[in-house]
């Protein structure tokens, strides 16, 4: 496929991040998800250990060409307009599409009654590893998106380990130092802070509402950043003493990635406001990694034109195309990259 070009305003990595997410995109973004939305059922997945988490799964009602289980970033869940383009594309081009929310995403908070943290990642293990059970395909991809990304690639590095058997694994700007994304978060752009606190809150209140002995409904109030938020919670609410230990529980710089054993593809942009490209370079050499970084994109953009398409979708399609017959199809060419 072409490569990802796009000029004057959509050369900005703040327009491309806000412009992917934007109320006149996701009209853009409905026709070509009608299909997948249509076809999909509410689904509550064991996890083991008593957790239980929420998706949407899409199937074909002909022959699928696999199964690819999308993961979406923090705040967001399986209706986020990234997940729809993404998933719409994926399953009008035959494949099912299972939308996987974490916990405490989406309308799940009623679920767990301990609060989401993304160390969480045996649950997530746990999710997938149901997800194939009870959906049983020959192709099994994965895909997430910035925490998302983060998720899936974590899973990936374990899949040998637990059984998992998972043919192309797919991180779009994947966290890769926590610590680093949260200062880029509180010195960056205000608007990229207040969106998360927002959202953040928001989502707590839905929790306290569920579990009110979780007791913080009067504290929450009185935080106001990230970081206010993060010393609170991380030690009365997850089982580390501070958020640098937090943070170095779920980073993927290092040796994390360094147990994947089977295909993991990265697209990154080197101008992604929240997650720096330049960490890319900190993350373990493994012959079954390929990044791919573009100059521009923006966090989880990748806006092609000012119609508002999506050059991502038509990537991801590609590489788990590609992915299925990496010599080409039978009796076609090889597919592009």
């Amino acid at each position: 496929m072409t490569d990802f070009a796009p000029t004057g305003l959509l050369q900005n990595p703040h327009a491309q991040t806000l412009l992917s997410s934007t109320k006149l995109r996701r009209l853009r973004i409905y026709p070509r998800a009608r299909a997948m939305l249509a076809a999909s059922k509410t689904v509550i997945l064991d996890c083991g250990d008593g957790h239980q988490l929420l998706g949407e799964f899409a199937t074909q009602t002909k022959r699928s060409k696999g199964l690819v289980t999308l993961i979406h970033g923090w705040e967001g869940n399986s209706q986020s307009s990234y997940l729809l383009s993404a998933g719409g594309t994926l399953f009008n081009a035959g494949y099912d599409v299972f939308r996987l929310n974490l916990r405490d995403h989406g309308p799940s908070h009623h679920l767990n009654r301990e609060l989401f943290n993304s160390a969480r990642l045996d649950e997530v293990i746990g999710a997938i590893k149901t997800i194939h059970a009870t959906y049983p395909h020959d192709w099994q991809f994965l895909v997430g998106f910035s925490l998302g990304g983060n998720f899936a690639l974590r899973v990936a590095a374990k899949a040998e380990e637990v059984g998992l058997s998972i043919r192309q694994t797919l991180g779009i700007c994947p966290v890769v130092d926590p610590a680093k994304t949260m200062v880029a978060l509180e010195t960056g752009w205000w608007g990229y802070e207040k969106y998360f606190v927002r959202k953040w809150q928001k989502s707590l209140q839905k929790k306290i509402r569920f579990y009110p002995e979780l007791g913080y409904k009067d504290k929450l109030l009185k935080l106001k950043s990230l970081r206010e938020m993060n010393s609170y919670f991380v030690p009365n609410h997850t089982p580390f003493a501070s958020p640098a230990d937090y943070f170095e529980a779920y980073s993927i710089a290092g040796e994390v990635l360094a147990t994947l054993s089977s295909p993991a593809h990265i697209i990154a942009a080197a101008d992604d406001p929240i997650i720096l490209s330049e960490d890319l370079c900190r993350l373990a050499k493994n012959p079954h990694l390929h990044i791919e970084t573009k100059q521009y994109g923006g966090h989880c953009g990748f806006v092609k034109n000012y119609q508002l398409d999506s050059w991502l979708d038509g990537r991801l399609l590609d590489i788990i195309n590609l992915s299925r017959y990496p010599g080409g199809q039978p009796g076609k060419a090889g597919l592009s990259q």
